[in-house]
Order: C-alpha cells, then sequence, then structure tokens
C-alpha cells in the first residue's frame, strides 16, 4: 500500500509537465511551496520557536515525499522553523539553504533568477499561499489555516503557460 501510494504521489508531481510541448526557447521552472512543519507553540512569546518533535518527523517526511525531486535551489524564510523543514530536503540535494525575506521579495526577478530551475520554497501559513498567488499573478489561494503544515503546492511555468495544483499531505 504504501508503494502505490508513493506511486500515486510520483504520478500527481509529474502531471505539471505533461502535455506541455517545450522548445529550446521554453524552459520549464517547477515551484514546490510548503509551509514550516510543527513549531514548538510552548512559549507564546518565542517569535522563533524550533520545531516540535513531531514538526521534525514531518521535515523528514517532506524530504522523503520530495526525494524523486532533484532540486536546483532550496528557499526558506529566516527562521528556525522553516529552516528545519527545509534542512532534510536540502541536505539530500546537496544543497545550501537560501534564505529570502517574504515581505521584500521582488516576485519577477525570483522568478528570472530561478527560471528553468527546480525549487523549493518553505514559508509560512500566510506568506506561501501569498507567494504561489505571486507566481501565478492571480489570487486563486487563501491564506493557510494555522494548524495546516501539510499542504504542497506546485506550479510549474513554460513559456507563458502556468499549471498549478494543490496537495494536502497529511
Amino acid at each position: 500500500m504504501k508503494y502505490i501510494f508513493t506511486l500515486f504521489l510520483c504520478a500527481l508531481f509529474a502531471l505539471p509537465t505533461f502535455g506541455q510541448e517545450t522548445s529550446a526557447e521554453t524552459e520549464t521552472t517547477t515551484y514546490y511551496f510548503i509551509r514550516h512543519a510543527e513549531k514548538d507553540r510552548s512559549d507564546k512569546t518565542n517569535r522563533d520557536p524550533h520545531l516540535t518533535e513531531a514538526g521534525k518527523k514531518r521535515a523528514e517526511d517532506w524530504s522523503k515525499i520530495l526525494s524523486h525531486i532533484k532540486f536546483d535551489i532550496v528557499y526558506s524564510t529566516n527562521y528556525n522553523r522553516t529552516k528545519e523543514t527545509a534542512q532534510p530536503t536540502a541536505d539530500k540535494n546537496n544543497l545550501e539553504i537560501t534564505l529570502y525575506d517574504p515581505r521584500n521579495i521582488d516576485g519577477k526577478a525570483f522568478m528570472s533568477d530561478t527560471k528553468g530551475k527546480t525549487v523549493l520554497v518553505v514559508g509560512h501559513s500566510n506568506t506561501t499561499p501569498m507567494f504561489v498567488n505571486g507566481v501565478l499573478g492571480a489570487q486563486k489561494y487563501p491564506q493557510m489555516d494555522d494548524n495546516n503544515n501539510g499542504s504542497l503546492y506546485i506550479v510549474t511555468v513554460a513559456g507563458d503557460t502556468k499549471v498549478d495544483q494543490l496537495l494536502e499531505i497529511n
């Protein structure tokens, strides 16, 4: 059953690239957006908590779920919880985490810098859908529920064509 689920996920990840013709002039860029895993909520005054044990397990699970994808870049905001969520996937791809500030992101520059690449972006419940919407150029996704740590947004860009999907992995 576990292998069938993995095969199903692999097929879903591949869907955005099927049916798109690419030429030497059109590079395909694929973005995977996730929110950080479960954070420690024991100290309400701590603005930079670490992951809980469940969060550490989810971060490892993300790296397993995304293990068949060869990432070129892994982005994270500069918070313990996002960096700790991104680290297992960055490690599997032999990459350093690239930090970004979601309040000061230049969408056009970001898309230009990542053109033709496969990118993981780890953010927050409010910044992740906002970032996805920015890449899509449309207000499609609302802010995530604060307890949602299992959404995976996939956006594939080829030329002027953008294909997106949202998977719930819990």
